[in-house]
């Protein structure tokens, strides 16, 4: 690390990203294979090494490594001299998150944290299914039920259609059809494991921003590999905790280092189709976040990828190659080159298509916060391991986590699931109890003074009706274990994982 910041690499002199600047957020673009990984481990590392905590997803899962000190081969330490750099190899502090729970501590939410804007993009619901999942919140508030997990969401939803009726005069017309579509989405959403992402114990955002012993900041890698088959649900979740630390974190305004730097990979992923509104939410999150002390940095292929509102916060730029064959690429090279502050040592364009790889166009803001001017620049060779860890040593570093047994063992307290599925045990308990005996007036004494005669009583039947027999069924089956399967069947069909 340099003394005023991290060190990116060398152009005519030492590039480096500046510690009061960084929470001004950045981008690092580049085709596949043209070294933006290496970058974004170059960066993680470095801002650890000064104390700034690192949240990034690892999506190919190689960026596990920045946790094991590196072996430099002959070209780095080669690159290391031209630079007059040292190096000094040696591991970050990591803490590995997972959202399946296999490669790293459990990482989750509740429905409520979630709301209905982002679970509708997750869900990839049109405007009305949107309108009638907000109702379902509503509802849900009014009734005091908590929203925790699925199961809680689609009993939600079975309330809702039920009630249908008396809910659509309050909040308007909520259709049983509407709700039945979004059922089936969310089981869709569940076979995705969709059903791992929420329930308690949630994420505290605090385990996020930890230093160790020596001062160095968490880098918290989310296993990404097996998510990232499943976009919508990778880029809802990274949405939401960047809103998170929007909403919870406190105004600090410009500080001396960034409180948390948030890197979001495969960025593209975000924008994508995304409606209006939710661009609109992305927009604000990135503008207002670093008063908070967040620096967000967007890494993704092609600085085009990113709207024009967003792309123009991104002060810190690093760009690695483009190719540019189509009329497509070409638009977008154009774009990418046109972002930079010139250097007229050099065509920016024609520049791009001309690095190798670990080679990069770099401009970062200055210590009046203007972008310089952009300089061709060899990265720097990182300190750390280029390339995955192996399942024993991954084991190691988890075991050794700061978090360890937080979130390991998941939670179900009582909430809306729970709570409606007593009501209807209730109700069918009632509906089958036997109605009270009536006593029967007795007979008329005779006008003659002679005892009335009384009819034989009739004889009691062995045989019960057909509804008492299936109301003594249900009763003595709910209190099993098939009798809970049927209860969540008047749920809505949900099921655990």
């Amino acid at each position: 690390m340099a003394d005023d910041g991290v060190l990116i690499g060398f152009s005519d002199h030492l590039e480096t990203l500046r510690l009061d600047r960084a929470s001004r957020h950045g981008l690092v673009a580049g085709a596949t294979g043209t070294g933006k990984t290496v970058t974004l481990q170059v960066l993680a590392q470095g801002l650890s090494d000064a104390g700034v905590p690192v949240f990034a997803a690892d999506v190919k899962g190689d960026l596990c490594g920045v946790a094991a000190p590196g072996t430099p081969n002959e070209k780095m330490l080669a690159r290391a001299k031209v630079m007059n750099l040292e190096l000094h190899p040696a591991g970050a502090p990591v803490v590995f998150w997972d959202l399946f729970g296999e490669q790293g501590h459990p990482i989750r939410a509740t429905v409520s944290e979630m709301g209905p804007l982002l679970i509708s993009r997750m869900l990839e619901l049109n405007d009305v299914q949107e309108g009638v999942l907000s109702v379902v919140f509503r509802a849900a508030d009014a009734e005091g039920l908590l929203l925790l997990d699925l199961k809680d969401l689609q009993a939600a939803l079975t309330y809702t259609s039920e009630h249908a009726k008396e809910l659509g005069a309050k909040y308007g017309n909520v259709s049983a059809a509407t709700v039945a579509t979004i059922q089936r989405k969310l089981l869709t959403l569940e076979d995705q494991g969709g059903a791992h992402l929420f329930g308690e114990p949630a994420l505290q955002l605090s385990d996020l921003m930890r230093t160790d012993g020596a001062g160095r900041g968490y880098v918290n890698i989310l296993a990404a590999d097996k998510l990232i088959a499943s976009p919508r649900l990778y880029a809802t979740f990274l949405l939401w905790l960047m809103s998170e630390l929007f909403e919870e974190l406190p105004e600090v305004g410009d500080p001396d280092k960034p409180k948390l730097a948030f890197f979001f990979d495969e960025a593209h992923l975000l924008f994508r189709d995304a409606p209006k509104p939710l661009l609109e939410k992305v927009e604000q999150v990135v503008r207002l976040i670093r008063s908070k002390g967040v620096g967000v940095y967007f890494v993704t292929q092609n600085p085009a990828d990113i709207p024009e509102t967003v792309l123009g916060q991104l002060g810190n730029r690093i760009q690695h190659a483009l190719r540019a064959y189509t009329p497509v690429e070409q638009r977008g090279l154009k774009a990418a080159a046109d972002s930079f502050r010139t250097n007229p040592a050099f065509d920016t364009a024609e520049a791009i298509q001309a690095l190798g790889v670990g080679e990069a166009l770099v401009s970062v803001l200055d210590e009046k916060g203007a972008p310089t001017m952009v300089q061709k620049t060899l990265v720097r060779p990182p300190i750390s391991r280029l390339g995955p860890l192996t399942p024993a040593e991954r084991t190691a570093v988890m075991a050794a986590s700061p978090v360890r047994g937080l979130y390991d063992q998941t939670e179900d307290r009582e909430s809306a699931y729970e709570k409606l599925a007593a009501r209807t045990a209730a109700a069918v308990e009632a509906a089958a109890a036997p109605p009270a005996p009536q006593r029967r007036a007795e007979p008329a004494p005779s006008p003659w003074g002679e005892e009335p005669a009384r009819r034989p009583a009739a004889r009691a039947s062995n045989r019960q009706s057909m509804g008492e027999t299936f109301a003594k069924q249900l009763l003595r089956t709910v209190a099993s274990t098939a009798g809970r399967e049927i209860m969540r069947s008047l749920m809505g069909n949900v099921r655990r994982r």
